[in-house]
């Protein structure tokens, strides 16, 4: 994999939520509760910031997150 850019945004699956990360801008990077929107989301920042959007997928692992 090439190596991440400045600007470029991740979606990944994160304890159950999916979250943007954005590199080298950590006050951009938010969390969604659907994959879903977590991409739709993340294509849209990496549109405006002119950089590369990457979604990362998760294996299932079968484990119930907690609600609270």
């Amino acid at each position: 994999m090439d190596a991440m850019s400045e600007n470029d945004v991740t979606t990944r699956s994160n304890r159950g939520q999916w979250e943007n990360a954005v590199e080298g801008r950590p006050e951009l990077s938010a969390s969604f509760s659907s994959r879903e929107e977590a991409i739709d989301q993340g294509r849209a920042t990496a549109d405006g910031l002119g950089s590369r959007h990457l979604v990362e997928d998760a294996e299932p692992t079968g484990a119930v997150t907690d609600e609270d």
